[in-house]
């Protein structure tokens, strides 16, 4: 879909008309903001890295703001759709592990996100108002007027998604809808050809004239996913063996210990840090934590939308903050930086810690 989002225009429109509405004095939470939504629309942290995150880093680079911290709201923002958009590929993962509903999961996500993305705005404000942020760079609203038709109508894909996931379509038909929408859209308004939309939604959108765009919008398509789906298939394999040969047995009788919704939190955020940090990707650290805290939250009588909601809590925002981690090390080198974002990436532990002191308080 991320392919045939930039064919048709949809992705160079978001981002044409986000930077329109940057200001020195908001770059930051203007940043945090923006990857926001894009990753809720895309339901991807590298999309939206490669695509808008990118485009945002060059602007900043520009300006002597140290670019970590640019860096971190960024990154942040990417994940609060990769945590939390139909789309994600880690949410429909924890659906379908904890044999869940989608869509209660992500309404029990903004039950329990709103306030760390509030606090989290609230900060990167402050940090806004004193660390100002020339945009000087002009390449994006200069070249992409010519190469792409950027009128409203470009935006219907993600309309589409937006109004279909409201109504709670099933994902799938609703995917499928925003793709046959920008493949019109992409034929009639952007001038190509079924073919080349074809070839770009099985091998990634490029473009073909050199342009400085060239580097900021590109990626997606199917063979881009054959790599995480190698992953996805190795990693329930091993987490498999992990729990067949009951290895870890020793942490899943420590949880079962735990006395208090707190503590039983405490030990999952535990779990999900240490998955993480051994598996090295969000995908094996998801069904390593699920795998491991799945028999304490049965003995605590807690139902499979609280294992899932917790699961969303920890191991998926937590996951990019390990350095070697891919959930966090590929958005960096995407945009040019080091593991300096992980302190000003605020909401991924703003997400657990706030849920750890309201479950201590019940």
């Amino acid at each position: 879909m991320t392919a045939v989002w930039m064919a048709a225009g949809t992705v160079p429109a978001l981002v044409y008309y986000g930077v329109q509405f940057l200001h020195p004095r908001y770059f930051i939470l203007a940043a945090f903001t923006l990857t926001s939504i894009v990753s809720v629309l895309l339901g991807t942290s590298f999309g939206t890295v490669s695509t808008i995150g990118v485009a945002l880093m060059i602007m900043a680079r520009e300006s002597p703001v140290n670019t970590h911290l640019v860096a971190g709201a960024i990154i942040a923002g990417a994940y609060v759709g990769d945590r939390a958009s139909p789309m994600s590929s880690s949410a429909n993962l924890i659906a379908t592990i904890t044999s869940t509903k989608l869509y209660v999961n992500l309404k029990n996500m903004v039950i329990t996100g709103w306030l760390p993305l509030l606090v989290a705005s609230i900060i990167y404000l402050g940090l806004s108002i004193s660390n100002p942020v020339g945009v000087a760079n002009s390449t994006l609203t200069t070249e992409m007027p010519l190469f792409f038709d950027l009128s409203a109508y470009v935006l219907l894909p993600a309309v589409v998604i937006l109004v279909l996931s409201f109504l709670q379509v099933e994902v799938k038909l609703t995917l499928l809808l925003s793709i046959v929408a920008s493949l019109v859209i992409g034929v009639t308004l952007q001038n190509y050809s079924i073919f080349q939309i074809t070839n770009y939604a099985v091998f990634g959108f490029e473009l073909d004239e050199t342009t400085a765009l060239a580097s900021i919008l590109k990626g997606g398509g199917i063979v881009s996913m054959l790599k995480v789906s190698i992953v996805v298939i190795i990693s329930t394999a091993l987490a498999g063996i992990i729990g067949g040969t009951k290895t870890l047995e020793v942490i899943e009788r420590f949880l079962r210990k735990a006395r208090t919704r707190s503590r039983l939190f405490f030990g999952t955020i535990l779990v999900g840090t240490a998955a993480a940090a051994f598996g090295c990707t969000q995908t094996i650290a998801i069904l390593l934590t699920q795998q491991i805290v799945q028999e304490s939250y049965q003995h605590k009588k807690l139902d499979k939308y609280q294992l899932a909601i917790d699961l969303e809590n920890t191991v998926v925002v937590l996951s990019p903050l390990i350095p070697w981690n891919i959930a966090g090390l590929v958005p960096a080198t995407i945009l040019m930086t080091d593991v300096g974002f992980i302190p000003y990436a605020f909401y991924l532990y703003l997400l657990p810690l706030l849920c750890l002191i309201k479950f201590d308080r019940w």
